[in-house]
Protein backbone atom coordinates (compact mmCIF):
# COMPACT_ATOMS: atom_id res chain seq x y z
CA UNK A 1 0.00 0.00 0.00
CA UNK A 2 1.38 3.44 -0.89
CA UNK A 3 1.86 5.69 1.66
CA UNK A 4 -0.60 9.43 1.18
CA UNK A 5 2.88 11.21 0.61
CA UNK A 6 3.65 8.97 -2.54
CA UNK A 7 -0.07 9.02 -3.60
CA UNK A 8 0.10 12.85 -3.76
CA UNK A 9 3.64 12.74 -5.31
CA UNK A 10 2.38 10.64 -8.00
CA UNK A 11 -0.87 12.64 -8.31
CA UNK A 12 0.91 15.57 -9.04
CA UNK A 13 2.74 13.82 -11.68
CA UNK A 14 -0.22 13.47 -13.73
CA UNK A 15 -1.39 9.40 -12.00
CA UNK A 16 -5.24 9.28 -12.48
CA UNK A 17 -5.59 6.11 -10.14
CA UNK A 18 -3.17 8.14 -7.30
CA UNK A 19 -5.98 10.78 -7.28
CA UNK A 20 -8.44 8.71 -7.53
CA UNK A 21 -6.94 6.50 -4.48
CA UNK A 22 -6.86 9.81 -3.11
CA UNK A 23 -10.44 10.93 -3.25
CA UNK A 24 -11.13 7.25 -1.89
CA UNK A 25 -9.06 7.85 1.01
CA UNK A 26 -11.00 11.17 1.87
CA UNK A 27 -14.74 10.53 0.28
CA UNK A 28 -16.78 9.32 2.96
CA UNK A 29 -15.40 12.19 5.77
CA UNK A 30 -15.26 14.83 3.88
CA UNK A 31 -18.61 14.23 2.75
CA UNK A 32 -19.70 13.52 6.40
CA UNK A 33 -18.51 16.82 7.20
CA UNK A 34 -19.99 18.90 4.34
CA UNK A 35 -23.50 17.05 5.39
CA UNK A 36 -23.19 19.07 8.44
CA UNK A 37 -22.51 22.60 6.69
CA UNK A 38 -24.63 22.14 3.62
CA UNK A 39 -28.15 22.98 3.70
CA UNK A 40 -29.30 19.07 1.67
CA UNK A 41 -27.57 16.21 0.95
CA UNK A 42 -27.20 17.23 -2.86
CA UNK A 43 -25.59 20.32 -1.69
CA UNK A 44 -23.43 18.39 0.55
CA UNK A 45 -22.76 16.57 -2.95
CA UNK A 46 -22.07 19.01 -5.24
CA UNK A 47 -19.64 20.43 -3.14
CA UNK A 48 -17.92 17.09 -2.26
CA UNK A 49 -17.45 16.71 -6.14
CA UNK A 50 -16.43 20.64 -6.34
CA UNK A 51 -13.75 19.77 -3.43
CA UNK A 52 -12.24 17.11 -5.28
CA UNK A 53 -12.31 19.26 -8.50
CA UNK A 54 -10.53 22.01 -7.10
CA UNK A 55 -8.19 19.74 -5.24
CA UNK A 56 -6.90 17.94 -8.64
CA UNK A 57 -7.10 21.53 -10.30
CA UNK A 58 -4.65 23.09 -7.43
CA UNK A 59 -2.56 19.86 -6.44
CA UNK A 60 0.64 21.64 -7.66
CA UNK A 61 -0.05 24.09 -5.39
CA UNK A 62 -0.06 22.05 -1.97
CA UNK A 63 3.34 21.81 -0.17
CA UNK A 64 3.75 18.89 2.15
CA UNK A 65 4.55 21.00 5.18
CA UNK A 66 1.25 20.71 5.36
CA UNK A 67 -0.95 17.76 6.50
CA UNK A 68 -3.35 16.70 3.47
CA UNK A 69 -6.28 16.48 5.07
CA UNK A 70 -6.42 20.23 6.25
CA UNK A 71 -5.54 21.19 2.79
CA UNK A 72 -8.06 19.49 1.78
CA UNK A 73 -10.36 20.31 4.22
CA UNK A 74 -10.00 24.31 3.73
CA UNK A 75 -10.84 23.49 0.39
CA UNK A 76 -14.04 21.72 1.04
CA UNK A 77 -15.30 24.23 4.05
CA UNK A 78 -14.95 27.16 1.38
CA UNK A 79 -16.96 24.68 -1.52
CA UNK A 80 -19.53 24.68 1.46
CA UNK A 81 -19.72 28.21 2.49
CA UNK A 82 -21.43 29.62 0.12
CA UNK A 83 -24.08 26.90 0.72
CA UNK A 84 -24.58 27.03 4.50
CA UNK A 85 -28.25 27.01 5.17
CA UNK A 86 -29.25 28.58 8.87
CA UNK A 87 -31.70 25.90 9.60
CA UNK A 88 -30.60 22.85 12.18
CA UNK A 89 -29.61 20.18 10.58
CA UNK A 90 -29.18 16.59 12.34
CA UNK A 91 -25.57 15.32 11.93
CA UNK A 92 -24.97 11.75 10.64
CA UNK A 93 -25.29 9.04 12.50
CA UNK A 94 -22.47 7.13 13.72
CA UNK A 95 -23.16 3.28 14.30
CA UNK A 96 -21.87 2.01 17.70
CA UNK A 97 -21.84 -1.79 16.92
CA UNK A 98 -19.73 -2.87 19.69
CA UNK A 99 -22.75 -2.70 22.59
CA UNK A 100 -26.08 -3.90 22.56
CA UNK A 101 -28.91 -2.75 20.91
CA UNK A 102 -30.51 -0.42 23.98
CA UNK A 103 -26.69 1.40 24.20
CA UNK A 104 -26.06 1.64 20.47
CA UNK A 105 -29.30 3.80 20.42
CA UNK A 106 -28.94 5.80 23.33
CA UNK A 107 -24.99 6.56 22.07
CA UNK A 108 -26.44 7.39 18.70
CA UNK A 109 -29.09 9.56 20.02
CA UNK A 110 -26.93 11.18 22.36
CA UNK A 111 -24.21 12.14 19.76
CA UNK A 112 -27.00 13.44 17.25
CA UNK A 113 -28.14 15.33 20.25
CA UNK A 114 -24.91 16.62 20.80
CA UNK A 115 -24.08 17.96 17.38
CA UNK A 116 -27.44 19.17 17.01
CA UNK A 117 -26.67 21.50 20.37
CA UNK A 118 -23.71 22.23 19.03
CA UNK A 119 -26.05 23.95 15.43
CA UNK A 120 -27.95 25.60 18.47
CA UNK A 121 -25.39 27.47 20.04
CA UNK A 122 -22.21 28.03 17.95
CA UNK A 123 -21.56 30.05 15.54
CA UNK A 124 -19.95 28.55 12.20
CA UNK A 125 -16.55 28.59 12.50
CA UNK A 126 -16.07 27.50 16.40
CA UNK A 127 -18.94 24.30 15.15
CA UNK A 128 -16.54 23.75 12.48
CA UNK A 129 -13.13 23.87 14.61
CA UNK A 130 -15.29 21.25 17.16
CA UNK A 131 -16.16 18.78 14.07
CA UNK A 132 -12.75 19.09 13.02
CA UNK A 133 -11.21 18.25 16.65
CA UNK A 134 -13.89 15.59 17.86
CA UNK A 135 -15.33 14.09 14.98
CA UNK A 136 -11.79 14.55 12.35
CA UNK A 137 -9.48 14.05 15.30
CA UNK A 138 -7.40 16.85 13.69
CA UNK A 139 -4.53 18.22 15.68
CA UNK A 140 -4.90 22.33 17.18
CA UNK A 141 -2.44 23.49 14.25
CA UNK A 142 -4.37 21.73 11.23
CA UNK A 143 -7.71 23.38 12.64
CA UNK A 144 -6.23 26.83 12.53
CA UNK A 145 -4.50 26.20 8.96
CA UNK A 146 -7.87 24.54 7.73
CA UNK A 147 -9.95 27.38 9.14
CA UNK A 148 -7.24 30.26 8.29
CA UNK A 149 -7.18 31.40 12.18
CA UNK A 150 -4.35 31.42 14.81
CA UNK A 151 -3.82 28.21 16.95
CA UNK A 152 -4.60 30.45 19.78
CA UNK A 153 -8.15 31.27 18.19
CA UNK A 154 -8.82 27.45 17.87
CA UNK A 155 -7.74 26.60 21.54
CA UNK A 156 -9.76 29.64 22.71
CA UNK A 157 -12.54 28.52 20.07
CA UNK A 158 -12.75 24.61 21.47
CA UNK A 159 -12.51 25.50 24.88
CA UNK A 160 -15.15 28.42 24.37
CA UNK A 161 -17.17 25.68 22.16
CA UNK A 162 -16.80 22.65 25.01
CA UNK A 163 -18.10 25.66 27.74
CA UNK A 164 -20.94 26.49 25.78
CA UNK A 165 -22.19 23.12 24.52
CA UNK A 166 -21.94 21.69 28.30
CA UNK A 167 -24.43 24.53 29.87
CA UNK A 168 -26.67 24.53 26.80
CA UNK A 169 -26.75 20.35 27.07
CA UNK A 170 -27.32 20.62 30.95
CA UNK A 171 -29.74 23.60 30.15
CA UNK A 172 -32.02 20.80 28.01
CA UNK A 173 -31.68 17.99 30.22
CA UNK A 174 -32.84 20.36 33.31
CA UNK A 175 -35.76 21.40 30.59
CA UNK A 176 -36.82 17.94 29.57
CA UNK A 177 -35.79 15.60 31.79
CA UNK A 178 -38.34 12.78 30.11
CA UNK A 179 -36.94 13.37 26.63
CA UNK A 180 -34.39 10.29 26.77
CA UNK A 181 -35.85 8.42 23.65
CA UNK A 182 -34.39 6.01 20.99
CA UNK A 183 -35.20 6.97 17.69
Amino acid sequence: MLQETELIERAKGGSIGAFTRLVEAYRERLFRFLLTRCQSHADAEDALQETFVNAYRYLYSYRAEWRFSTWIYRIAIRNASSQRSPEVREAPELADESNGPLEACIGEQSRRNIWLAAKRVLNEDTYAAMWLRYVEDMSINDIAVALERTESWAKVNLLRGRKALAAEITRVDAAHPEDIACG
